[in-house]
């Protein structure tokens, strides 16, 4: 189990940064499809608010990852006394 914990660690680190590539790859396509000067800023806005609300999740994402990576999860409490 603690193996798949490192491999999954592994997955969420790459797939932070990925995440936020698509989504700027993926605004400068529908940014770019805008007929008018008012879509391109309306486009442009929802993409900006969308990416700025993504790049948080994407960095606890990968700092997830991170203590997972490390073996942070290896042993977790099963009672409320081993919590102190």
């Amino acid at each position: 189990m603690n193996a798949l914990k490192k491999i999954l660690g592994a997955v969420w680190i790459v797939l932070g940064p990925v995440i936020i590539l698509f989504l700027i790859s993926q605004a400068i396509d529908k940014i770019g499809v805008a007929e008018s000067d008012i879509d391109r800023l309306n486009t442009s806005l929802q993409w900006g608010i969308i990416i700025l609300i993504f790049i948080p999740i994407c960095a606890g994402l990968v700092i997830f990852g991170l203590y997972s990576f490390k073996g942070e999860y290896d042993k977790l409490p099963t009672t409320s006394d081993e919590l102190k």
